[in-house]
């Protein structure tokens, strides 16, 4: 068990693994962030429903771990790699890792990692923070209006923006070469992954891109 841990393979798998909760918790943290553009009401009976849901309320710390150990262990591996031969996910002659997204994966993971730190100060301290750790009472409409005042200043619309597009490529990466690190490696589903990969991680950026849009254009 602890060479799972240890070794190379088993830090990839681990990478692999993690990465995979990090897709599903952006599905549905898109799925969540996308009701505010449809009406205040809305979104706050949205963050009713995640703040009551037991099923949101299991679910969304299991994929923050999940997420938070694909960070660590990505770290860990980085630093590894400056003392010794590049570690990387698993690749085959058809994965095509010489991709410009494959060679930056950190550097594409730092840049949304330095974000995300960001953006979970100005959201997630000020209403789930507030409410668990805290327990004070977060109005239902705080989250529309600390979206909408956020995405109304350009220059942090902006930099949501670039670091969703950061985001795209290291998806277009990270999704497929994890399926492959988990033993789907055949030629015929490479492709097809690579090929899912770019839809799902497209999917993912143009809906997060379109909420700051849709503030900064002052349609809310």
């Amino acid at each position: 068990m602890s060479n799972i841990f240890s070794s190379s393979i088993g830090k990839k798998l681990i990478m692999s693994i993690s990465g995979l909760f990090l897709i599903v918790f952006l599905l549905l943290h898109l799925s969540i962030n996308l009701v505010a553009i449809i009406s205040k009401e809305a979104y706050a009976v949205a963050c009713e429903f995640m703040d009551t849901n037991i099923f949101i309320q299991i679910m969304v710390p299991v994929l923050a771990l999940g997420f938070a150990i694909h960070i660590i262990y990505a770290i860990i591996i980085t630093l590894k790699n400056q003392k010794a031969r590049p570690v990387k996910y698993a690749i085959t002659s058809t994965a095509k890792a010489s991709t410009w997204a494959s060679r930056n994966m950190f550097v594409l993971g730092i840049i949304v990692l330095g974000f995300l730190g960001l953006h979970l100060a100005h959201f997630w301290y000020k209403m789930q923070f507030q409410h668990l750790v805290m327990g004070k009472e977060i109005a239902p409409e705080t989250g529309h209006i600390l979206i909408s005042a956020l995405f109304k200043q350009p220059l942090y619309a902006i930099l949501y923006i670039v670091w969703i597009w950061a985001l795209w490529f290291h998806l277009c990466h990270g999704f497929w070469s994890a399926f492959q690190t988990i033993g789907v490696n055949n030629q015929k589903w490479i492709t097809r992954w690579q090929c899912i990969a770019k839809i799902y991680a497209t999917v993912v950026a143009v809906g997060f891109t379109i909420i700051p849009l849709y503030f900064l254009s002052g349609l809310a």
